[in-house]
């Protein structure tokens, strides 16, 4: 009456799952880092920041293996919303080097943070010198 399944189903485990490699966990935390951090750098090399530029780079080069490309390619972004982005690059590198018990990662990436808000709340100050418009997280 019915047609007997002939294909195995998708549901079925794989005879061979260790065909391919698999990473641990530690190991996609590295490369998550390590790609937030380069972001992180791409937006510091744009706003010129070259010491914090450097102190992120030599992380990324640690967690990666080696040295990160750095080209300041230029978006014509204004720099508040440089450092808007960038605070929330370093919000996230942040987040990631706490779940991997990175302590060095994460004073740095909350320094970046604190001196992107400083540097848009002293813009926001600038322009108007009313209340300043507050990061999202920022104290």
């Amino acid at each position: 009456m019915y047609e007997p399944i002939r294909t195995k189903s998708v549901h079925t485990p794989a005879d061979h799952a260790d065909d391919f490699p698999h990473r641990t966990r530690e190991e996609e935390l590295d490369i998550q880092l390590a790609g937030h951090l380069a972001a992180l750098l791409a937006v510091t090399d744009e706003l010129g920041l070259a010491e914090a530029g450097d102190r992120i780079a030599e992380q990324v080069a640690r967690l990666r293996g080696a040295p990160p490309a750095r080209h300041a390619g230029l978006s014509d972004a204004p720099a508040i919303a440089l450092h808007r982005r960038a605070h929330a690059l370093a919000g996230r590198a942040l987040v990631v080097a706490a779940s991997r018990a990175d302590t060095v990662v994460a004073i740095l990436s909350a320094e970046r943070m604190d001196a992107h808000t400083a540097a848009v709340s002293a813009a926001a100050a600038a322009d108007s010198p009313a209340a300043p418009p507050r990061l999202v997280g920022a104290l």
